[in-house]
């Protein structure tokens, strides 16, 4: 499965997943406390949406939108 995602790093009141309100843009909302730097983002949103979705961490993927806040994730079920 693939979802697009938008990205709020640095989020003061912690880690959350949320439907998005523009489902024609992108699929979730993830929102994460660890800053984008050297990748700390991304490995909190493959390490949340894996909790979220109960899968592990090694079938969440980011593919692409590595340096982006919107990114595609693909996630093996």
């Amino acid at each position: 499965m693939n979802v697009t995602v938008w990205v709020k790093p640095g989020a003061r009141s912690g880690a959350s997943v949320t439907a998005s309100e523009h489902p024609d843009q992108y699929d979730l909302v993830v929102r994460v406390p660890e800053r984008p730097v050297d990748g700390a983002a991304n490995d909190a949103v493959v390490r949340l949406l894996a909790e979220h979705f109960g899968v592990p961490r090694g079938d969440v993927a980011v593919v692409s939108g590595h340096s982006s806040r919107r990114k595609r994730i693909r996630i093996h079920e």
